[in-house]
């Protein structure tokens, strides 16, 4: 129950970090910090830190447990990461997300892409 209760933290600490409108002032922008700019926009890269976060501070909590060892801050921000990022691919601001493409969209696809592919 305890890395359930981190996937939760983590996505949740997350989605603060990068699309609250709380810290729209003190973010910085893409394009002024190029590293740190794109960490504060990306749900994968900030979600690593996330983590590290989580399980550097975990002995203060009782959600979740974990040794304080170099594999499991490893193990645990790339499990952040990749859970914040998958869970931010399926839950938007609406709900979850899905695409809906009906047959002749698809159709119409299918013949643009095969005309570019057969004149280029």
């Amino acid at each position: 129950m305890g890395l359930i209760y981190f996937i939760l933290c983590a996505y949740g600490m997350t989605q603060i970090l990068v699309y609250g409108s709380i810290f729209n002032n003190i973010r910085p922008s893409k394009q002024s910090y190029k590293g740190l700019g794109e960490l504060f926009h990306c749900p994968m890269c900030m979600g690593f830190w996330v983590g590290a976060f989580l399980w550097s501070i975990n002995g203060f909590t009782e959600l979740f447990n974990f040794e304080y060892k170099f594999i499991n801050l490893l193990l645990l921000g790339s499990l952040s990461s990749g859970s914040s990022y998958v869970l931010n691919m399926i839950f938007g601001d609406n709900g979850v997300k899905h695409e809906f493409i009906c047959r002749d969209e698809e159709r119409k696809m299918a013949s643009t892409t095969s005309k570019t592919l057969l004149q280029g």
